[in-house]
C-alpha cells in the first residue's frame, strides 16, 4: 500500500501536474511515510479526484459546444463519427479548434471571398432553378443534382462508346446519331415485313389484307360445320374421316 501511495504521490508532485492539484497541509491531518522516512501529503488527493473527474465531464459540454460552433462556421465539414463515445480527449477538442482557425485562416487568405450578401444571392438563386423552398433543403437538393449529374455523365459516355463517337461530341450530336439508327431499324423491319407478304407495294399488302378478310370468315365457319357434323375436334381429322365416309 506504502508503494502505491508512494507512486500517487510522484504523480502528484510532478512538474507536468498543475500546481493547484498538490498543496502540503498546514492543520493536523493523517499522513503516510514513505519507505524513505518522508512524509507522504494526500489530504487533497479526495479533492483532487473530485477535480479531475468533474474537469473530465466539463470535457463533454465543451466538446459538444465546439462542435456546435463548428456546425454553424463550417457545416460542410462532416461529422465526427466518434463524437457519441464516452471518453473525450483534450487531442479532439483541439481537433475541432483547428479546423475552425483553419478555416477562418483560408478565408482570411483568400482576397476573392464573397460578400454575405452575395452568398444569399447565390443560395436564392440556386432555390429558384431547383425548386427548393427552403434553406434546409438547398444541401439534400445538391446532392440530388450532384447525382443526377453522375448518372448522366456516365450514359453519354456509354452512348458515346457504343456509337463510336468522340468524347468531346456535343448531346446534339448523340441525340441525332441515335434518331438516324433508329430510322435504320425501322427501314429494316418495314423490309422485312414486305419481303414476308411478298410484295414491295403498300396498296398490295392493302389489297391481300382485305382478301383476307373477306375470306377467312366463311372458311372458318365452314371449317366449324365440318367439325359439327363429323363430330371430331381436330382439323387433322377432317380429310381421314371423309376418306371413311367415301
Amino acid at each position: 500500500v506504502l508503494k502505491v501511495l508512494s507512486h500517487i504521490d510522484s504523480i502528484l508532485r510532478s512538474p507536468r501536474a498543475p500546481p493547484l492539484i498538490y498543496r502540503r497541509s498546514k492543520g493536523p491531518v493523517q499522513t503516510y511515510t514513505k519507505e524513505n522516512g518522508q512524509e507522504c501529503g494526500f489530504e487533497h488527493l479526495p479533492l483532487t479526484i473530485e477535480m479531475w473527474a468533474d474537469q473530465l465531464m466539463a470535457l463533454k459540454d465543451l466538446h459538444r459546444s465546439l462542435r456546435k460552433l463548428s456546425l454553424e462556421l463550417v457545416p460542410w465539414h462532416a461529422a465526427d463519427p466518434q463524437d457519441n463515445r464516452e471518453s473525450i480527449r483534450v487531442e479532439d477538442l483541439q481537433f475541432v479548434v483547428d479546423a475552425i482557425l483553419e478555416e477562418i485562416e483560408n478565408k482570411e487568405k483568400n482576397s476573392q471571398t464573397p460578400s454575405l450578401p452575395t452568398l444569399r444571392a447565390i443560395v436564392s438563386h440556386f432555390q429558384k432553378l431547383f425548386d427548393v423552398n427552403s434553406l434546409s433543403g438547398v444541401y439534400p437538393r445538391m446532392n440530388e443534382v450532384y447525382t443526377k449529374l453522375g448518372e448522366m455523365t456516365n450514359a453519354m459516355r456509354n452512348l458515346h462508346e457504343l456509337l463510336e463517337l468522340d468524347s468531346s461530341a456535343p448531346p446534339t450530336v448523340v441525340v441525332d446519331t441515335v434518331g438516324k439508327l433508329c430510322d435504320i431499324i425501322n427501314g429494316n423491319v418495314t423490309e422485312q415485313v414486305q419481303q414476308l407478304l411478298g410484295t414491295q407495294d403498300i396498296h398490295s399488302i392493302i389489297k391481300k389484307l382485305e382478301e383476307h378478310e373477306c375470306f377467312f370468315p366463311p372458311f372458318q365457319a365452314l371449317i366449324q360445320d365440318l367439325l359439327c357434323l363429323l363430330e371430331i375436334s381436330n382439323l387433322d381429322d377432317i380429310l381421314p374421316t371423309v376418306r371413311n365416309l367415301k
